[in-house]
């Protein structure tokens, strides 16, 4: 963010102070947002309709990704490497496979 500062004094003789300049004021300021490059790259993308189709697939995946990280304890590495991280990231998923398997089962019997 850019700010600019002006002499009050200057803006009371200012011939465009008019909606700019209030009466009575003791300072003004002007504030610029600035955007980088990817900023303004990454805006435009989310006014795609790509981007609104993914981000409501996202809003259904959402809870799967919660529920690895939660009650399956994806949250936190359980080992220091990267084999062992991707054996229980591998656990973690057969594990909230098996729990829809089994209330699939059980909806179908009843």
């Amino acid at each position: 963010m850019e700010s600019h500062f002006f002499n009050i004094e200057l803006c009371k003789q200012c011939p465009l102070r008019e909606g700019c300049y209030k009466d009575g004021a003791k300072s003004k300021s002007y504030s610029v947002s600035l955007k980088s490059r990817e900023h303004s790259e990454q805006f435009e993308y989310e006014q795609t309709d790509d981007f609104k189709d993914h981000r409501r697939k996202r809003f259904a995946i959402e809870p799967k990704n919660s529920q690895l990280k939660n009650p399956q304890g994806l949250a936190r590495n359980k080992t220091p490497d990267l084999k062992g991280m991707t054996l229980q990231s591998v656990m973690a998923i057969v594990a909230v496979n098996l729990k829809r398997i089994i209330t699939l089962r059980k909806e179908e019997t009843d």
